[in-house]
């Protein structure tokens, strides 16, 4: 059946009325036991939410990954009063992007660690789907002028245009699920609190797409906001207005964005909102364990039904894991396989050729053996330098400098092959584990450790804009998030691991290079799982929508030197106003939600005095516990030595952008000339006052109750996270993957006959793919890199389409990507699976890219078949990617994500008149919810 509003309903309906009776016994026990701690599970709200969001993303699993992806990629029309304006971030954006990525990696690195230049770059669309969105009540009026009229999307951007702070918003969803439909009613509620508007870009997805094809779409879509191409709708926004805002993969995509930016020399947003950042792929920190039974997440971690896209090996054709064949290095867990040295490189070139010309075919990586192979412990006492090269015992000459081109090592790279990373065993005295099958959709084992892929693992974290971050105390994420943050604002104290500056050139200078502490506001809160924003309703939720939205105005209302002394709204002084709409309207919300809790009263949960506080009141407290934490002593403060070396950077970079103004797109000379004026108003320039403000803190440590209250995190000494050794951090460990071979060993049993039904879907359309490619050459295809005419050309009759053009933006096609070595999950490299045959249709009959010289036509017999083919079209280009382009619900009132987002509107609705109209919406909705669930099949 796969992922759908019927199936989801059949799944998560037991659920539902399992926690209801789970919930009143558990109430009624702690009652009579006379408990009186409070948990966020004592709210039935929270509770019935919690479950619903488990058991949804549990269906997932029991589930293709193309399923889900298409459930959550669904377009689901906008609440009536929220406004919201399709747009797409053009190829020139998306161009701009990826010569970004090919400077900050270089050649040596886009070849051993990414695979090469081109795959990437490759997509199905002809930009990236994004939307603008904000209230209603925002939009300006307009005086159109006369002539042509703009779309009606094109209106509504303009109409917003007098909102300056913007929010860019990269949603979360384990890197390859999720869109902007699942996250638009988040979206509404931070435009409305910050009387802004917010930029949600629905970026390509993995394994489609995997790393960096999603980080290169969060850069064009900061590239377009920032330097608008002609015909965009909006004016340019400077950096200063602007605030990076993620939950989950989309706050780790902010973070390697924002170090991206860093890195190169260009202007970073005003700020950036991380809520449940992913950043250590590797998962090596204790809480990975720990936090199973209190998060959302599965217990073995995102396994699903096989499909033609995933796995991409299916069971039987290969272990998972092995023990060790291979000698260190690469040490346990570390896989420096990214970027080899030079003497590995001859020695597998050396070794790969014997066996060739033995076997009369190229050999593989996993042909080749070490006689002998130790146990862990011998491995690392034979491995003094942490992350020292396979296939040699020594350490790369210093002198050698892997930049300079050098024909030998060229050719010798041809021959090079990665070997699987290994596992670090909890028992040393055992042989590790090698992986030998990808462990997660992102990224390839190989490459998990690259600080793009696991920023915690990043050469510095040091001199990016301030950071709010936001944690849940029972996330499987907490110690990351923990660690990411402190060693963002103490550069010096959280050094990375050796191996990971060894092996990356780009990471060595920024350690030494960017070591001006990050601001940070930190705040972990109690009992909350992972992205503790979905549950809108909540108190400890609705404080965190209030303190991200005040932090969004703070630093894009501000100037840039007020920010620079002071990026905290809590010691801004005079302390911060609402006005009467505000206050007003929290207080209708409160009353709502009064409504709606009387409807539970058998929830039973504490009402401690402060209990119907509004979100500005929770707000205001803890502006209050936030200064006497200053008072106290309890915040970090910046040297007055940092403070002089951070004022001497901002100057040098101010004056290497007005260097490279000359030469750069028109945003740098847009940054630059209006540096100046990007301020904020004179009335708020007067509140900004050197004086008045609390300035030189660093970071602030809190954590939050359930009730929205916050106080001082325990001491540095005291967060076991923070305990961990630089060395440790960013290791394959035993737990995890064991965890994960369990969950899949269990999947392969269940799942055999799908598997098997997998393997002839493959074949089936590398048949299909074979075909296409060559009718289309029948028909007159030439690519640019044909050095001969192919035999079908002389007999072509209709060798060019005259509907279709050459797109000149589209840099390349899946036919160019020879001699390159995309991830095998990677569309741009497959031809077994229906969206790659897809894609290559695309390319070959409607978009084709400039490394196209002909266009040709379909012919009549492939477009009869495409007509009986419910997958293809006969005239149009075929959909692609679930995990790129949105799909639409054959019955577009009816969908599940609809029905959620009506049932949280009702009770988080912004006045009585609405809360009426929010409820008749969810009632109806879960009426014909009841009447199709049996029929129900949508996508």
């Amino acid at each position: 059946m796969g992922v759908n509003t019927g199936s989801a309903a059949i799944h998560i309906t037991p659920v539902a009325v399992r926690t209801f009776f789970k919930h009143a016994k558990r109430r009624a026990r702690k009652l009579k036991n006379g408990d009186t701690k409070e948990e966020a599970t004592d709210d039935i709200l929270y509770d019935e939410a919690f479950h619903i969001v488990k058991a949804f993303i549990d269906l997932g699993t029991y589930n293709t990954v193309e399923s889900l992806q298409r459930f959550t990629n669904t377009h689901v029309p906008a609440p009536y009063w929220a406004c919201v304006a399709p747009v797409q971030v053009p190829f020139s954006s998306c161009n701009r992007a990826a010569d970004a990525l090919i400077d900050w990696f270089g050649p040596d690195d886009l070849k051993t660690v990414v695979g090469g230049e081109r795959w990437w770059q490759i997509r199905g669309m002809d930009g990236i789907e994004s939307e603008w969105i904000t209230e209603k009540d925002y939009l300006q009026d307009l005086d159109l002028p006369a002539g042509k009229k703009p779309s009606d999307s094109e209106t509504n951007v303009v109409r917003m245009e007098h909102l300056e702070t913007v929010m860019l918003y990269v949603h979360g969803g384990a890197y390859f699920w999720g869109s902007i439909n699942t996250h638009r009613y988040q979206l509404i509620r931070y435009a409305r609190k910050m009387k802004g508007r917010v930029f949600a870009v629905n970026y390509r997805k993995a394994p489609q797409y995997p790393w960096p094809c999603p980080l290169q779409d969060v850069l064009a879509s900061y590239f377009y906001l920032t330097s608008p191409p002609p015909g965009a709708p909006h004016k340019a926004i400077h950096p200063s207005k602007l605030v990076f805002a993620g939950d989950s993969a989309g706050a780790g995509l902010c973070i390697s964005a924002l170090t991206v930016l860093r890195d190169l020399g260009y202007p970073q947003p005003a700020g950036a909102v991380l809520i449940s950042p992913w950043v250590d792929l590797t998962h090596s920190f204790p809480s990975i364990m720990e936090n199973t039974a209190t998060d959302i997440i599965p217990p073995h971690g995102f396994i699903h039904k096989p499909s033609p896209l995933w796995p991409i090996g299916l069971v039987g054709e290969r272990a998972r894991a092995l023990p060790a064949r291979t000698n260190p290095p690469p040490r346990p867990g570390h896989a420096d396989t990214l970027k080899p040295s030079s003497s590995r490189i001859a020695d597998q070139a050396v070794q790969r050729t014997g066996e060739g010309e033995d076997r009369g075919n190229p050999a593989h990586a996993s042909d080749m053996k070490d006689p002998v192979v130790g146990d862990q412990q011998e491995m690392l006492e034979e491995s003094p330098l942490e992350g020292q090269d396979a296939g040699s015992k020594h350490a790369d000459p210093p002198s050698r400098d892997h930049d300079t081109p050098d024909p030998d090592r060229e050719a010798a790279l041809e021959f090079w092959e990665p070997k699987p990373p290994k596992v670090l065993m909890d028992n040393h005295d055992t042989k590790p584990l090698e992986l030998y099958s990808q462990i997660q959709l992102y990224a390839t084992n190989e490459q998990l450790t690259h600080p793009l892929v696991s920023p915690v693992v990043q050469g510095s974290l040091g001199n990016l804009c301030p950071l709010y971050i936001l944690a849940g105390d029972g996330e499987l994420l907490r110690d990351e998030i923990v660690y990411l943050a402190h060693k963002a604002a103490s550069p010096k104290d959280f050094p990375t691991r050796n191996g990971v500056l060894k092996e990356g050139r780009r990471q060595k200078e920024n350690a030494e290079k960017f070591q001006t502490p990050t601001k940070v506001h930190l705040q972990v809160y109690d009992d909350m799982c992972h992205v503790l924003t979905v549950f809108t309703f909540i108190d400890s939720a609705k404080y965190a929508y209030r303190s991200i939205t005040e932090f969004v105005k703070h630093v894009t209302t501000h100037s840039e030197e007020h920010v620079d002394r002071n990026p905290f709204p809590e010691f801004h002084m005079p302390p911060a106003d609402f006005n009467r709409e505000d206050i007003e309207d929290a207080r209708r919300r409160r009353e709502s939600s009064r409504t709606y809790s009387r409807f539970f009263m058998s929830s039973g949960r504490p009402s401690p005095v402060d209990s119907s506080r509004s979100d500005i009141k929770m707000w205001q407290d803890s502006e209050k516990v936030a200064r006497e934490e200053e008072q106290q002593g309890n915040v970090e403060r910046m040297s007055n030595a940092v403070v002089e070396s951070e004022q001497a950077t901002k100057s040098s970079n101010l004056s290497d952008s007005r260097t490279k103004s000359t030469h750069l797109k028109p945003f740098d000379a847009f940054a630059t000339a209006n540096s100046s004026t990007a301020s904020a108003s004179p009335a708020a320039m007067a509140k900004s006052s050197s004086h008045q403000d609390i300035p030189g803190v660093s970071m602030i440590r809190e954590r939050v109750d359930i009730f929205g209250r916050v106080r001082p995190m325990e001491p540095r000494g005291d967060v076991q996270a923070l305990q961990i050794p630089p060395g440790q951090i960013g290791l394959i460990k035993e737990a995890p993957v064991r965890r994960w071979l369990a969950g899949q060993e269990i999947w392969d049993v269940k799942f055999k006959r799908s598997a098997m039904k997998v393997a002839l879907k493959r074949k089936h359309y590398e048949e299909k793919a074979a075909r296409l490619l060559n009718h289309a050459r029948e028909q007159g295809l030439i690519l640019s890199h044909d050095h001969h005419p192919h035999p079908y050309h002389s007999n072509s009759t209709a060798s060019i389409n005259g509907t279709h053009d050459i797109g000149h933006e589209r840099r390349w096609g899946p036919f160019d990507i020879d001699g390159e070595q995309p991830p095998p999950s990677a569309i741009a490299g497959r031809r077994d699976t229906r969206e790659a045959v897809a894609l290559m249709k695309k390319m070959i009959y409607h978009t084709a890219p400039v490394t196209h010289k002909t266009v040709p036509k379909v012919k009549t017999s492939d477009a009869v078949r495409a007509a009986f083919d419910p997958e293809d079209h006969p005239t149009k280009a075929p959909k692609q990617s679930v995990s790129e382009q949105q799909t639409y619900a054959r019955i577009v009132p009816f969908h599940g994500l609809r029905m959620w987002q009506g049932l949280v509107s009702y009770f988080m609705s912004r006045s009585t008149t609405k809360a009426v109209k929010s409820k008749d919406q969810a009632v109806e909705a879960v009426r014909s919810g009841s009447e199709k669930l049996t029929s129900s099949n949508n996508p």
